[in-house]
């Protein structure tokens, strides 16, 4: 799997799948999850509240996949992962999430696939090991095509380029 760093607003991307960092709840919430709730529009949230009502009643487990409408996204799909709250040890959860979604993207056909930092944000990740977990597991996916991490806060952007530089 080729990875690129892109910096920029992940629902303004034009790929196959985006990756939704979700809560369990699959019902949006703040940061990346609001967003791509709020600029997908109603299509996204009524899959999602099919999955808790069938699929996922409890709420979907940290580190799993699941693929719903993009609905007026540039993408066919959102993919919503649940990154987990950061626990030193815990990395091999936050790596699932990267791999299985892209585990997802290979069963629905998508060859572009657009990634947030997940859990970076409320969930309390530290940045520098966030990128280098995402660079990881992205690098070792035995996926054909393309992810792109997207980082919204040039800061961060530039701490992934030199994380890509170094590695």
């Amino acid at each position: 799997m080729r990875l690129e760093l892109v910096q920029g607003d992940i629902t303004k991307q034009r790929v196959d799948a985006i990756v939704n960092a979700a809560n369990s709840s699959l019902f949006g919430g703040g940061g990346v999850d609001g967003a791509i709730h709020k600029r997908g529009g109603k299509a996204v949230l009524a899959e999602c509240r099919q999955l808790r009502d069938t699929t996922y009643p409890d709420g979907l487990p940290a580190g799993q996949a699941v693929a719903t409408t993009a609905g007026k996204l540039h993408a066919k799909w959102v993919i919503h992962t649940v990154g987990p709250i950061y626990r030193r040890g815990d990395a091999e959860t936050l790596r699932s999430c990267y791999t299985t979604s892209l585990r997802v993207a290979a069963e629905l056909g998508a060859t572009t696939v657009a990634f947030p930092l997940i859990s970076a944000g409320a969930f309390g990740w530290p940045i520098e090991d966030a990128i280098q977990q995402a660079v990881d597991a992205i690098a070792a996916a035995p996926n054909a095509g393309t992810a792109s991490l997207v980082l919204l806060q040039p800061e961060t952007y530039e701490l992934a380029q030199r994380t890509l530089a170094a590695g």
